[in-house]
């Protein structure tokens, strides 16, 4: 199908009153998550915006925001069609819109990722209790792998939040593992996935970047898409990525390809918030 719509990089795209949703629309919005530089994700995605253009003859529009809270505002207010929600941001935006989970990224067999802590090696961090008295950098208030997760994992060495340790966000995924590396935090977690692919391509030297802990597994990001679109849609979006096998698409998503989940899965998302005393209806 022919382009004709531009991608686009919004700041709220939510904000304002609620707009009318079609239910078959001729152009899809598909939101991606911030958890690296918006270009790069842009960038990343050009094969899978292709692949659902081609796959599902229309119009794709690929949509990132500045942070999770504006991304789900977005979908709160029928401005997307589709979203790759991380874990804990899926169940916030849950509790804000008419949305539901069909597919989740699945490698080795598995649909579930883990999030690391890593600290700076100059300033002798080497373990998680090592934390304390130090600054720690996490993404986005709203990310699973680079908040909650670790978060929970300082807490359960008995280290509390502004008690032990001073928490800065600083946006990213891959900003945290570059404070972490320049010294702006000794201490930082971020998604295992995306911290290997930094050390692969050389933006982290694993001299500098220590990692202290490998979290438990947890269930993989979501796809999801509005309740309300026509169902002949859905179950054509849902069959798009099951059946997906384009290796250059799953080349991005460093995936063997995606494989169903439902809302369930993240209930130990919500009972980590939970622990937390995290409030996910806000």
């Amino acid at each position: 199908m022919k382009k004709l719509l531009p991608v686009v990089v919004l700041a709220a795209l939510g904000c304002g009153s609620a707009v009318h949703a079609e239910a078959n629309p001729e152009t899809l919005r598909v939101a991606l998550l911030p958890d690296e530089n918006a270009a790069t994700v842009i960038k990343n995605n050009r094969p899978l915006e292709e692949y659902l253009e081609e796959t599902l003859d229309r119009d794709i529009e690929l949509i990132v925001t500045t942070d999770y809270s504006s991304m789900i505002e977005a979908m709160r207010f029928g401005r997307l069609e589709l979203a790759y929600f991380g874990p804990l941001s899926y169940t916030l935006a849950k509790t804000k819109a008419e949305i539901e989970p069909f597919a989740a990224l699945m490698k080795d067999g598995e649909t579930t990722y883990r999030a690391v802590v890593i600290g700076n090696a100059e300033a002798g961090i080497e373990t998680i209790a090592d934390a304390a008295g130090h600054d720690v950098a996490w993404g986005d208030v709203a990310s699973t792998s680079s908040h909650l997760i670790p978060k929970s994992m300082l807490l359960k060495a008995g280290l509390e939040a502004e008690t032990d340790y001073s928490e800065n966000y600083v946006g990213s995924h891959d900003a945290v593992a570059l404070a972490v590396q320049n010294g702006n935090a000794q201490v930082g977690g971020l998604s295992l996935p995306i911290f290997n692919a930094m050390v692969a391509r050389g933006t982290i030297d694993p001299a500098k970047v220590v990692v202290l802990e490998e979290s438990d597994p947890f269930p993989q990001y979501p796809w999801t898409m509005r309740s309300d679109l026509d169902p002949n849609l859905k179950q054509a979006i849902t069959d798009a990525f099951i059946n997906l096998n384009d290796e250059e698409v799953l080349a991005t998503f460093k995936a063997d390809g995606f494989a169903p989940i439902n809302d369930k899965a993240y209930d130990v998302v919500r009972d980590l918030g939970k622990m937390l005393n995290l409030d996910l209806s806000k």
